[in-house]
């Protein structure tokens, strides 16, 4: 899988990594098993005293952790912090709330026939995790929080080119007191993966990735009668309606679009603008975003931030060679980057068609697509004409209004005058090509446990 560290900024190789040996995977695979029947036992209390020690120790060592999201990935310094912030809260929401999402819940009716009828939530066994590079730490602990505190293990899989992220999030659990086995990273090549979905001691898989990565994923874990959970691409619409505030739909279409370097799930990819003000947005939009300066991720002036590796810049900018070939426009806004780096110039395409291939497509960057639409059920419309279905924000002072528009656009998350984000204690999660299932918040504990009927019927029940 050659997994290594390349500093995107210089395009440097800092360091490599061995890939993980099979005898090693079994080994390890062996010690994950062997920890789950205790740790499946195990009490909340002492469950949450491990995942509350490790969100203390991220906090404590913010920095420390933050640097290597900067150094592997890209990740502007400020943002790198923020992101160790959010997957400790995740931590402490899961080792605060577990117990009581979990608790035996009494069915409906039971008591009425005389029988003594209840669901109680277990544990699987070994959940295996494949996760990407674009939140190193978030996307960990949005499956470690709430599987281990349900009594589950975890192994990962993590993206090759933030190796030193997967490690260091291994280590903190190690640091915070858990056995060995209870999260375990592997620097698994694919031939690996594929043996580990099928291993029968893996009962359940947890997905966040590339829609082609997941369709295959799927298909491999389906024959093996696996539960899996999935979080793909997504082509988020920020419809901005005639009656929105301009100045702050204005500041968070930037944000949606550039947090992260552009390089995030539910960025606010497709902006779609109703024509009444669609020329005084534009304008506004393209002078905020060339106020982002391009440069070191380290420094806390920079804006923007090189790509998280040079064959996802060349990719994207390949994308937008593609559409303007089909008939778009592009224009470059701010500052050019610099000439070493995986950087990609911030750009926002405009005169997009439906012939266009890049109607339909992801575009994972700094780059924003620009749509004029005559009215609200025209934004409606062309939000929902796109095969993604992760998030999507509207922008109106009527928030009445706003509600009936979310209700009416095809996604797992519809944001009112934000744009879409994530918090711990709101689920997350898609539809259509962008996935199913549910992370975080209640939603997210309940992915990967057996809702187990108990149904205590009298003694004296007529036979």
């Amino acid at each position: 899988m050659a997994y290594k560290t390349v500093n995107p900024y210089t395009n440097e190789t800092i360091a490599t990594f061995p890939d993980l040996k099979d005898g090693e995977l079994q080994t390890l695979l062996d010690q994950a098993e062997t920890t789950y029947k205790s740790w499946a036992q195990t009490s909340f209390a002492d469950r949450a005293k491990i995942i509350a020690r490790a969100a203390s120790l991220l906090r404590e060592q913010k920095e420390d952790y933050a640097k290597l999201l900067t150094l592997e990935m890209g990740k502007l310094k400020r943002e790198a912090e923020a992101e160790v912030d959010l997957s400790a809260d995740i931590l402490d929401y899961y080792a605060q709330n577990s117990e009581k999402f979990l608790a035996p819940q009494k069915v409906l009716g039971g008591a009425e026939r005389g029988d003594d009828a209840m669901v109680v939530s277990q544990p699987l066994g070994i959940i295996l995790a494949i996760e990407p590079w674009n939140f190193p730490y978030y996307q960990l602990a949005r499956v470690a929080g709430p599987h281990l505190m349900a009594g589950n293990v975890v192994v990962v899989k993590h993206a090759s080119i933030v190796p030193q992220a997967a490690a260091a999030f291994e280590k903190l659990f190690h640091d915070a007191g858990a056995p060995a086995g209870l999260y375990t990273n592997l620097f698994a090549t694919r031939e690996q993966l594929e043996a580990l979905i099928d291993d029968p001691r893996v009962q359940g898989i947890a997905l966040t990735g590339s829609e082609g990565a997941g369709a295959k994923v799927a298909a491999q874990a389906g024959k093996n009668l696996k539960k899996t959970t999935m979080e793909l691409g997504g082509s988020d619409a920020f419809i901005v309606l005639e009656d929105a505030d301009l100045e702050k739909s204005v500041k968070w279409a930037v944000w949606g679009r550039m947090n992260n370097g552009g390089q995030c799930c539910v960025a606010a990819k497709r902006i779609i603008v109703v024509d009444k003000i669609a020329d005084t947005f534009f304008k506004r939009f393209s002078e905020e975003l060339a106020k982002l300066s391009p440069g070191d991720p380290s420094d806390d002036a920079t804006g923007v931030p090189p790509m998280s590796s040079q064959s996802a810049a060349d990719q994207l900018n390949e994308q937008v060679e593609d559409a303007v070939k089909h008939g778009a426009t592009a224009h470059r806004v701010g500052p050019a980057p610099p000439n070493k780096g995986a950087f990609v110039q911030t750009t926002i395409l405009t005169d997009i068609t439906k012939d266009n291939p890049a109607f339909y497509q992801e575009f994972f960057g700094p780059v924003a697509l620009f749509f004029r639409v005559k009215d609200e059920d025209e934004a409606i419309a062309l939000a929902n004409d796109n095969p993604y279905g992760l998030g999507g924000s509207v922008f109106t002072q009527n928030t009445e209004r706003g509600v009936d528009v979310a209700k009416r656009i095809s996604t797992g998350m519809v944001y009112v005058n934000h744009p879409t984000w994530t918090r711990p204690d709101l689920p997350f999660g898609g539809i259509k090509r962008s996935g199913y299932g549910r992370e975080l918040a209640m939603m997210g504990i309940e992915e990967f446990v057996n809702k187990k009927l108990i149904n205590v019927v009298p003694i004296d029940a007529p036979a």
